[in-house]
């Protein structure tokens, strides 16, 4: 069954500015900018009043009024990301050989070195506007920091993705980096 008219808001944050262009939607805030082109849904963005974001679907069917929440979390996730900035923490897992990893200077690419004793040295690239560092209070700790969730987010997956056991039982051979904490960066 479609329904004729759905819609969900958001309320935008007072030091961050929102502008929607064709279903363009650009961030500011004290952070930096996010882009995020959101042509492929089939939805209406618009303000209404100063700062609330009104997300519309006319005659939609279940999937389509689904897009709906979907669009809003992004947007949300947007704002989040140019106040407060996310960050994601990584430890090392290992039974026998101890993994190395070794950052580069600028923290945008890490090289995964002894992965069970393997001479292959694994590279990894951070995504854009993303940056990698050794934790201080932990040891074998990783912490991927930056503005966007899907950038570091993807960036903590390829981390773990480049760490997976090839040609061994996985149930006994469980080493590896794994993602072991996420949250926001600057609390409230």
């Amino acid at each position: 069954m479609k329904d004729i008219c759905k819609d969900d808001e958001l309320i935008i944050p007072d030091n961050v500015k929102v502008s929607v262009k064709s279903r363009f939607v650009t961030v500011k805030g004290p952070r930096g900018e996010l882009k995020k082109d959101l042509k492929h849904l089939n939805i209406e963005i618009k303000f209404e009043g100063k700062n609330k974001l009104k997300f519309t679907v006319y005659h939609g069917v279940r999937k389509h009024v689904a897009a709906i929440r979907t669009v809003r979390s992004l947007v949300n996730n947007m704002v989040t990301g140019v106040t407060k900035g996310f960050q994601y923490k990584m430890r090392y897992v290992y039974a026998h050989f101890p993994i190395n990893v070794i950052i580069n200077g600028e923290g945008n690419a890490l090289e995964i070195r002894n992965f069970l004793g393997q001479k292959v040295v694994f590279h990894v690239k951070m995504r854009e506007g993303v940056t990698c560092e050794a934790s201080k209070a932990q040891k074998d700790e990783l912490v991927i920091t930056g503005n966007d969730l899907e950038a570091v987010s993807q960036s903590a997956a390829d981390v773990q993705q480049m760490c997976r056991v090839k040609n061994k039982d996985i149930r006994k051979f469980l080493d590896g980096i794994y993602v072991s904490e996420r949250n926001v960066l600057e609390q409230e």
